[in-house]
């Protein structure tokens, strides 16, 4: 998902990678993310969440930092 918005290959602090630190935890795997990676974050950024879960659920959502 990243890649197809991005335009490109994204870096590690464009989207962060969990599965080695917590395995798979399902669609609570961007929420635990955002929240390691929340250092830097000011008001009037953006994020994007893209996940998936139990039963093919699918969740998107752009987050603004207020």
């Amino acid at each position: 998902i990243a890649k197809k918005v991005l335009g490109r290959e994204p870096d590690s602090n464009e989207a962060p990678i969990i599965l080695d630190e917590y395995a798979n935890t399902s669609s609570a795997g961007c929420i635990i993310a955002l929240h390691k990676n929340k250092q830097g974050l000011v008001s009037g950024d953006k994020s994007v969440l893209c996940s998936f879960g139990a039963g093919y659920s699918a969740c998107c959502l752009l987050l603004e930092y207020v």
